[in-house]
Parts: structure tokens; C-alpha cells; sequence
């Protein structure tokens, strides 16, 4: 398996606080890989690395080959990142299929000028990003709720939307800040379903954030665990969930 993002020594400072301390790891194209550790463990922080929003204090992170220190945030997109974020972030005011939308903007191609006039190639851009979101509505099953604004809808369907955004990117690599945050036991099984839907069938590399160990042992392929910055442990999940540190880290031992 290619490496599609690697962390070389990465370390990452606000003001005297320490955030990430020379992290280093390499990610497989086609694994589904779970960061976990404790809250403040600096797990989002990584998230934030990869997709540009953070430069790194020292240390380098590679992502398709590329230096990402020389990329924004909107180039790494460009190259087949996208994520989902702790806090929902959808429109309220806008229904679920324009929400999906905003995510297949990124394949349309045309100018303000043709937009004016509605031209030919404006029509058939606009076809292709509605045959992606209604595609992605199908797969996350939420067909029934495609005219419904978001600021109606339950909880657990808002996650799927947000969720159905960042697919519609059709990205390479997906970025989940914990999906499952908030939800209940139904919910979260139902998202779990998706990610590994995702990931087997739709064959996105997943880079996940989640509490909720036991969707993440019965899901993910490897495991990172965190604690003040620091990484504790890669590898197996099954070997992470023995692993006396990570257990010392959960616990808040030490």
C-alpha cells in the first residue's frame, strides 16, 4: 500500500502551549484510520494539520506527495481532502439537498458571466452536481428528507447531512471529527454502517475522531492514541485497547 499523508516530527505550538510534540505516523491509502485519546489529547489538532487550516510550529507533513506547508486549505480540498467537524456545521435555512450541493460546487466549472445568462454549459454543470448530491442522498438514505431545511430536522440526520457534504466533494481521503458525537446507541450504529460503507464500497481512505471506542475498534484498520500532545501507541486496535499507556491515558493515570 502507497503512503498518502505522512507526519515527520510534526510538532505544533499556540503561545506556550504545546499542542503536538514531534508526532510522526504514515497513513495507507485505503485504511481506515482512528485517532483517539482523551479530550485535549490533540486529536482535531491533527485534522486541522492535514487539511491546511494549521501550519505546523516544526516538522513536515506530506499529503499526495506534496509539501503541505506550501498548500491552503482550499488546494489540499483541490486534492481530494475533505472533512466533517465536531460542531455541525450546515446551513440552517437551506434544505438538505442544497447543503449537499455546496459539497459538489467543487465539480462545476463556469463563470459569472455564463451564470448571468444561464448558458448550456451552465445547465449541464448544474446537472452534474445534482446527479452527485442526489446520489450521495440515496447512499446515506436520507431521500425523504431532501426538501426538509436542516433547522427541522433530528440530530442524528444533521450528522448524515454533514456527512453527505463532505462526500460530495467525491474526495479521495475523508476526514471524520467525531461522527458519532452525540448520538444514540441507534444512531450511532447507523453512522458506523455508513463509514465502513464508505470506506469498502465507495474506497475513501478514512482518517476518524471518535470516544466511542467500540465503533472505532470494531471499524477502524489502525489506531494512533493520544495524550497531551504526545502519541502513546499505532497500531492494531485490538493490541491499542491492552496497551498500558493508552489504558493510563483513559484512566487519567499518571
Amino acid at each position: 500500500m502507497s503512503k498518502i499523508i505522512s507526519f515527520d516530527n510534526v510538532s505544533l505550538k499556540f503561545g506556550g502551549v504545546q499542542a503536538l510534540k514531534e508526532i510522526s505516523f504514515d497513513i495507507d491509502e485505503g485504511s481506515l484510520f482512528a485517532i483517539i485519546g482523551p479530550n485535549g489529547a490533540g486529536k482535531t489538532s491533527i485534522l486541522n494539520c492535514i487539511n491546511g487550516i494549521y501550519k505546523p510550529s516544526s516538522g513536515n507533513i506530506n499529503i499526495f506527495g506534496e509539501d503541505s506547508a506550501n498548500l491552503n486549505p482550499d488546494e489540499i480540498a483541490n486534492l481530494g481532502v475533505s472533512r466533517t467537524f465536531q460542531n455541525i456545521e450546515l446551513f440552517e435555512n437551506m434544505t438538505t439537498l442544497d447543503n449537499i450541493l455546496i459539497g459538489a460546487h467543487k465539480h462545476v466549472n463556469y463563470g459569472p458571466i455564463r451564470s448571468l445568462i444561464y448558458s448550456k454549459k451552465v445547465r449541464i454543470e448544474e446537472e452534474k452536481a445534482r446527479k452527485i448530491s442526489e446520489d450521495v442522498i440515496d447512499f446515506l438514505e436520507i431521500e425523504e428528507y431532501r426538501y426538509s431545511y436542516i433547522l427541522s430536522l433530528p440530530y442524528g440526520i444533521q450528522k448524515r447531512i454533514e456527512l453527505g457534504r463532505a462526500l460530495a466533494m467525491e474526495p479521495k481521503v475523508l476526514l471524520l471529527d467525531e461522527p458519532a458525537a452525540g448520538m444514540n446507541n441507534e444512531e450511532t450504529e447507523d453512522i458506523a454502517r455508513f463509514i465502513l460503507d464508505i470506506h469498502e464500497e465507495l474506497g475513501i481512505t478514512v482518517i476518524l475522531i471518535d470516544h466511542d471506542m467500540n465503533m472505532v475498534m470494531d471499524i477502524a484498520t489502525e489506531v494512533v492514541a493520544m495524550d497531551f500532545g504526545e502519541k502513546l501507541f499505532q497500531g492494531d486496535p485490538r493490541d491499542a485497547a491492552k496497551d498500558q499507556k493508552v489504558i493510563d491515558a483513559y484512566l487519567g493515570v499518571g
